[in-house]
């Protein structure tokens, strides 16, 4: 008898057609796409089509680069079943940082949506890539039409046990691709299941965020428990719109971040009840604690907070929704403002730049090790080194672990504040910056200052555009932390800068060093 080969995750879907056929499986808003049974012969029929038809091989990279569509999911799970290396590519990308990422991770085909095409097709050829090495296909109609693949299969990349092959935001240079195992994905269904909630038939996913980033990898695990994963399409998020569709496909549960939150906590509807939305699921960026407490108070027991990177997605740490409501009701400072604790199976540690270990209490980068580990960064051996260095992913992420295990996060390593000798952490002041009434958000930069070395300088973005006097913010800051570390300058924003994924451009910030926002000196 052969061996059996490598563990793939579109096998969950396999076994959820045997155990749950006629159960939803798949939707598009109110409509309903498959069922399991359907599904599984759906994605059959895609993967082998092809190996066989079109010739793709294990390991050929594939890129998904479109809006949120059930397709979407169907392809990403055919490409999976087909041994393919799906590479994700965020729809709000310039179709110019898309043909970076195509070139980059040697694709043989992207998938997009038709109004791209054309415009990908040029960025693609200024990249230097050819039709004969790069095919672009529809996601919306069958690959019959598609162009042949050109090109040979990629031997050299037998990487067969890559699954997902996500592009970091880039936030401080060019995108690294994460090469995600199947494996890893395994694990991150265990986490999900153990730490987050237990997932069973009659219960949905609502994909109100990208598939191209967190809300993708989760719907794993809720094809493992048999329920329904539901692709919202040009509908705005908000309690409404998930009552409407959990009264058609079951009680509801969501990823977002927390800048979504913030957006859902402004809807006009009335709360959904516990039978319509079960749980929140948020991370990708800092929850400050004054907007968390204001979300539980909305939500109540729903919300779960996790913290990951590309690296290791989703999947670090968990503050679970029994430890949220217990921080609530004892009014916990410091327990709100930390992430929660290591997930079932990771283990998480704090790290002088030397490596070596530092008691609770003591900042220090943070390190992590377990099953939810990246394999490495793609064709980059240099940097995996770097990342990967004594059995951890050191994660460049700054931070704190309590004596019970909850982990704080002060700030990025690259973007830690020394001033006149002494370490700054943004997130701190963050924090206290967003507890002012009149500050919608805030971020907190280092710039070069001759006397200092660097000065804190706060940048803010207050409610509903109203003026905030600086003397004002300058007197709260004081009123929470040491002198040294409050900003000697306050820059007043509309909007501050972000990425695709809601993350703050704190290296825009430094580069326009505030010039188009009046400066408030303290």
């Amino acid at each position: 008898m052969s061996a059996p080969g490598p563990f793939n995750v579109s096998s969950y879907l396999r076994r959820a057609a045997q155990r749950h056929p006629q159960q939803r499986a798949l939707c598009e808003n109110e409509r309903c796409i498959a069922t399991f049974a359907e599904l599984e012969a759906r994605v059959q029929e895609l993967a082998d089509y092809l190996r066989v038809r079109l010739g793709l091989c294990p390991g050929d990279r594939v890129a998904l680069f479109a809006e949120n569509r059930a397709r979407y999911i169907e392809w990403m799970l055919a490409l999976w079943r087909a041994g393919a290396i799906v590479v994700p590519v965020n729809a709000r990308l310039h179709v110019r940082e898309a043909a970076y990422i195509l070139a980059d991770s040697q694709a043989r085909l992207c998938l997009t949506e038709s109004h791209r095409t054309g415009a990908l097709a040029a960025a693609v050829r200024d990249a230097g890539l050819t039709p004969d090495a790069l095919a672009v296909g529809d996601i919306d109609v069958d690959p019959e039409v598609w162009p042949a693949l050109g090109g040979t299969a990629d031997k050299a990349a037998a990487a067969d046990d890559v699954a997902w092959l996500f592009y970091t935001s880039g936030t401080t240079g060019k995108p690294k691709g994460v090469q995600i195992t199947h494996e890893n994905l395994r694990q991150m269904v265990l986490n999900y299941l153990a730490d987050i909630e237990p997932v069973a038939p009659g219960q949905c996913l609502l994909h109100f965020a990208p598939l191209s980033h967190g809300s993708g990898l989760y719907l794993l695990a809720h094809l493992a428990g048999g329920s329904n994963n539901v692709v919202v399409r040009g509908l705005d998020l908000g309690f409404g719109q998930i009552a409407r569709l959990a009264a058609q496909h079951g009680a509801a549960s969501l990823f977002v971040a927390p800048t979504m939150i913030q957006r859902l906590l402004r809807s006009p509807e009335p709360v959904p009840t516990p039978g319509q939305l079960r749980t929140v699921i948020f991370g990708g960026g800092p929850m400050h604690v004054a907007p968390l407490k204001d979300a539980a108070a909305a939500l109540g027991n729903r919300l779960v907070q996790i913290y990951g990177q590309g690296e290791s997605p989703m999947t670090i740490t968990c503050m679970r929704r029994s430890e949220l409501q217990d921080a609530i009701a004892r009014d916990d400072h410091a327990r709100l403002a930390s992430v929660g604790s290591a997930f079932v199976g990771v283990e998480v540690g704090v790290r002088t730049a030397d490596g070596i270990r530092l008691s609770p209490g003591e900042a220090g980068e943070i390190v992590v090790r377990g099953a939810t580990v990246m394999a490495g960064y793609w064709n980059q051996p240099d940097a995996t080194r770097q990342a990967l260095r004594d059995g951890w992913l050191h994660t460049g992420d700054i931070g704190v672990l309590g004596g019970a295990g909850d982990l704080t996060l002060l700030d990025r390593s690259k973007d830690m504040i020394i001033s006149g000798g002494m370490n700054i952490y943004s997130r701190e002041i963050e924090d206290v910056l967003v507890a002012h009434p009149g500050v919608r958000e805030a971020a907190v930069i280092g710039l070069d200052d001759a006397q200092w070395g660097e000065i804190v300088v706060a940048c803010v973005a207050t409610v509903d555009g109203k003026a905030v006097d600086a003397c004002e913010l300058d007197r709260h800051c004081l009123d929470h932390l040491a002198r040294f570390k409050r900003p000697k300058r306050y820059h007043f924003f509309d909007e501050l800068p972000k990425n695709h994924y809601g993350k703050v451009l704190k290296r825009e910030l430094k580069a326009r060093l505030c010039a188009d926002a009046p400066a408030a000196p303290a």
